[in-house]
C-alpha cells in the first residue's frame, strides 16, 4: 500500500487548508487542484501516538492503541458514551427490557438495524453481518480477543435484512457493555478464507465514519472521511495517525505543531508544567481507567511464589516513584478498579514501603542470599526480566529505580525493553514475559466484569481466549466472576466485586501502582475532542472533531 504525503495540496493540513481558503477569497479559486471536488469534509488532523497500531481486525487479539483505528472504521450496534449511557450506532434504538429488546429474564434479545447503511465497498449492511460477527467470537479456530459473554449465545435468528434475534443460555449482566465494544464486520469479506489470515485484516472494511486509506509501517496510518456515512458525517477529511515511539520526540512534535493531537500515551509528566503554558494549545489533565501495573507472569516458577510477589511489593517505593518520576500527577491505587467506579473498593490494605519486612519474608520462605548476594531457593535464583515499551523514558527510569531497590533486597531484575509492536504481541498475549510494566484498562466500559483478564478460561498461553496474561487461576475467583456476571442489580453486584478486588490485592498477580491521570493536548482550534473513561483509547470519537 502506498503512503500518501500528509503535507500536500491534495490533502491539505489545517494550516494548508486555511491558506488555500485565502487563495479562494482572493479570486484564484481551487478548480484546477486535485481533490477539489470534495465538498463536505475538509482539512486534516495529525494524531501523534507512542505505540503503533498493528491489528486491524477488531476481533483478533489486540491492545488499546488499535482501538483508535477500530472506532473510526467500524461501528458497534450501539456505543458507550462518556456518561456511561448507550447510544444507537447501527440500531434504531438501544435494546432494553422497557422497549422489548431484551426479555425480562435477560436471555432473549431483539435488534432492528438502521436502513440504508452500507459498507465502505458499497455492499449493504444486513442482519447476516451481525449474525456472522457474533458467531465469529465463538468459532473455536478463530483467535478471538474476547469470547466472554458471546459464548452464552445459543441461537441466532435472522428475521429479515434489518431484524435479528438471539437467545442466551443465561443472563449476563456485562453483555450490554461488551456489545458496545463489539464492532460489526462484513460477512462477505471473509467468504472462503481463514478469518485469522483474511486480506480484510490488513485492509479493513467497515461502516464507520472513516475509511481505510493507507499504512506506512513504522510511521503512519491514514484514514479518509466516509462520504456515505449513515450518521452525522465527519467534518475532517483526512486523519493521519502518526507513530512516534519516543515520548520526548512526541511531545516536541506537538510543541512545534508537527502534530495536532497528542494521544497515547499523551504528554509525559515531566513536560506537563511547560505544556500548560504553550500558546495556542489546549492541555488538560484527564482521569482515565488505565491502571499502571507491574504485571507478573505466574507461569514463571520464581514469580509463582506468593512470598516473592509480596516481597517485591514491599520493596516498591511508590511515593518516590509517583513524586519524583510522575510529578505527583497519577493517583496511587491498590486495585484494578477505577476510583470513579460505583464498584471501587476503598477498604483494601494500603501499600507500605518496607524493604526490611520484604527481606524477612523472603528469609522465612527459604530464599537465602547466595555468594553474589542474589537470593536462591532449591537451586533457583531470585532473578527475572522486566520488559516494557522501548522509548518510554519515564517507565525506563522507574525500571532502573526498582532494579536498584530490589538488588539491595537480594532480588535480581534484568531490563529488556522491546518495540511496542513486539512487546504487546505474543510476548504479552502469550505470557512470554516475566514482569511487564503495563497500563491496563481492566473493565469493559462502565461494567465491573473482569472475566477477560482474571478467569482461568481467559489464559491464552493455556489455550483460552482473553487477556489473562498473568496466568492467575483460582477456582474461588472463577466462581466469584461467574456470580458477579450473572447478578443484575448493581447493589447486589457491588459486594461481589469488592471481594474480587480483595482477592486480587491478596494474591498480587500484578503490583498496582497508580491510576493514570493523562495529560492530553490538542490545538485550540480543534473542537469535539472529548474524554470518555468508558472506552480504552483517547481518540475514540474522531467523527465528532472539527476545526473552528
Amino acid at each position: 500500500m502506498t503512503n500518501t504525503p500528509f503535507k500536500d495540496l491534495t490533502h491539505p493540513s489545517r494550516r494548508g487548508f486555511l491558506g488555500m481558503t485565502m487563495l479562494t477569497a482572493a479570486g484564484l479559486g481551487l478548480s484546477g487542484l486535485p481533490g477539489a471536488a470534495r465538498a463536505q469534509a475538509t482539512g486534516q488532523v495529525i494524531v501523534g501516538i507512542s505505540q503503533e497500531p498493528t491489528v486491524f481486525n477488531p476481533h483478533l487479539l489486540h491492545i488499546e492503541v488499535d482501538e483508535g483505528i477500530h472506532w473510526a472504521i467500524f461501528d458497534p450496534l450501539f456505543s458507550v458514551e462518556p456518561d456511561g449511557s448507550f447510544a444507537p450506532r447501527l440500531v434504531t434504538e438501544v435494546p432494553s427490557i422497557e422497549n422489548g429488546g431484551i426479555s425480562e429474564d435477560g436471555t432473549e434479545w431483539k435488534i432492528t438495524l438502521k436502513e440504508g447503511v452500507t459498507w465502505h465497498d458499497g455492499t449493504p449492511l444486513t442482519a447476516e453481518d451481525v449474525k456472522f460477527t457474533l458467531e465469529l467470537q465463538k468459532a473455536p479456530d478463530f483467535r478471538a480477543a474476547r469470547r466472554t459473554g458471546h459464548e452464552l449465545i445459543e441461537e441466532i435468528t435472522v428475521v429479515s435484512d434489518n431484524e435479528l434475534t438471539w437467545k442466551m443460555s443465561s443472563a449476563f449482566a456485562p453483555y450490554m457493555a461488551i456489545l458496545s465494544w463489539t464492532f460489526i464486520v462484513p460477512k462477505h469479506a471473509f467468504d472462503g478464507v481463514d478469518p485469522n489470515e483474511a486480506p480484510f485484516n490488513q485492509s479493513p472494511i467497515g461502516t464507520g465514519p472513516y475509511k481505510w486509506d493507507s499504512r506506512a509501517p513504522g510511521d503512519n496510518i491514514q484514514l479518509v472521511a466516509n462520504p456515505d456515512y449513515h450518521g452525522d458525517g465527519a467534518s475532517i477529511e483526512r486523519i493521519v495517525v502518526k507513530y512516534v515511539p519516543d515520548l520526548t520526540v512526541l511531545y516536541t512534535q506537538f510543541k512545534t505543531g508537527d502534530i495536532d493531537v497528542i494521544a497515547l500515551q499523551g504528554i509525559s509528566p515531566d513536560h506537563y508544567a511547560e505544556a500548560s503554558t504553550l500558546e495556542g494549545k489546549t492541555v488538560e489533565l484527564v482521569p482515565v481507567g488505565t491502571v499502571e501495573t507491574l504485571s507478573l507472569n505466574l507461569g514463571n516458577p520464581v514469580l509463582a511464589d506468593k512470598a516473592v510477589r509480596e516481597a517485591l511489593y514491599l520493596g516498591v517505593d511508590k511515593t518516590t516513584i509517583l513524586e519524583a518520576l510522575y510529578y505527583g500527577l497519577p493517583t496511587p491505587t491498590e486495585t484494578y478498579m477505577p476510583q470513579q467506579s460505583f464498584y471501587y473498593n476503598p477498604d483494601l490494605p494500603e501499600h507500605v514501603y518496607d524493604p526490611e519486612a520484604g527481606k524477612a519474608l523472603l528469609d522465612e520462605a527459604g530464599w537465602v542470599p547466595g555468594g553474589d548476594g542474589i537470593r536462591e531457593k532449591d537451586g533457583q535464583r531470585l532473578s527475572f526480566i522486566c520488559s516494557t515499551t522501548a522509548g518510554n523514558h519515564v517507565r525506563e527510569q522507574m525500571q532502573q529505580f526498582l532494579q536498584q531497590s530490589w538488588k539491595e533486597m537480594g532480588i535480581e531484575m534484568e531490563i529488556s525493553n522491546l518495540p511496542p509492536a513486539v512487546m504487546w504481541a505474543d510476548h504479552w498475549m502469550q505470557s512470554q514475559f516475566d514482569m511487564a510494566v503495563a497500563g491496563i484498562i481492566f473493565l469493559t466500559g462502565p461494567d465491573p466484569d473482569t472475566t477477560n483478564y482474571m478467569s482461568t478460561d481467559s489464559i491464552n498461553a493455556q489455550g483460552g481466549a482473553g487477556q489473562n496474561t498473568f496466568q492467575i487461576s483460582i477456582p474461588e475467583l472463577d466462581e466469584l466472576l461467574k456470580k458477579g456476571a450473572t447478578t443484575v442489580s448493581p447493589e447486589a453486584r457491588k459486594p461481589i466485586y469488592a471481594e474480587i478486588q480483595s482477592m486480587i490485592r491478596e494474591e498480587l498477580p500484578f503490583l498496582p501502582l497508580f491510576q493514570r491521570n493523562e495529560v492530553r493536548g490538542h490545538l485550540e482550534g480543534l473542537q469535539g475532542y472529548e474524554p470518555n473513561i468508558n472506552v480504552r483509547i483517547t481518540f475514540w470519537n474522531m467523527q465528532d472533531w472539527s476545526w473552528a
